[in-house]
């Protein structure tokens, strides 16, 4: 079964990219399509405006896009909640400078679930 995850990326996104910081601030979004723990193929989307539908806005964006799983390296508790209520599984990939580096730590189970503990105060990045 194909597991899309969604990885905040700057541009010009894919795998070599460096991941975006926020998740909602970030340049682009690289969406990796997996399928038995190998990667099945790579697309690169653009981020959504904060301005229509705030923070949830880029949550529903996702949604929509079939993402199963994400991986961020910060993001607010707005964001987060609303990933759990879509049922998007969210993990912390702070230590990882690339998508290709966040999605082999998501293979190997080295991410942790995000949690409060990783969430930071939204606003201006």
């Amino acid at each position: 079964m194909e597991t899309i995850v969604a990885i905040p990326s700057t541009a010009p996104g894919g795998l070599d990219a460096p991941l975006g910081a926020h998740f909602g601030h970030c340049d682009l979004y690289t969406l990796v399509a997996l399928e038995n723990d190998q990667i099945k193929n790579v697309n690169v989307i653009p981020n959504v405006p904060h301005v229509q539908g705030g923070c949830l806005a880029p949550v529903q964006y996702l949604a929509q896009q079939g993402t199963k799983k994400l991986v961020a390296g910060g993001m607010g508790l707005r964001p987060l909640m609303g990933f759990n209520q879509v049922g998007i599984e969210v993990y912390f990939g702070g230590e990882c400078q690339t998508v290709g580096e966040a999605v082999q730590a998501l293979l190997d189970g080295k991410l942790p679930q995000f949690s409060q503990e990783y969430t930071c105060g939204g606003g201006a990045h």
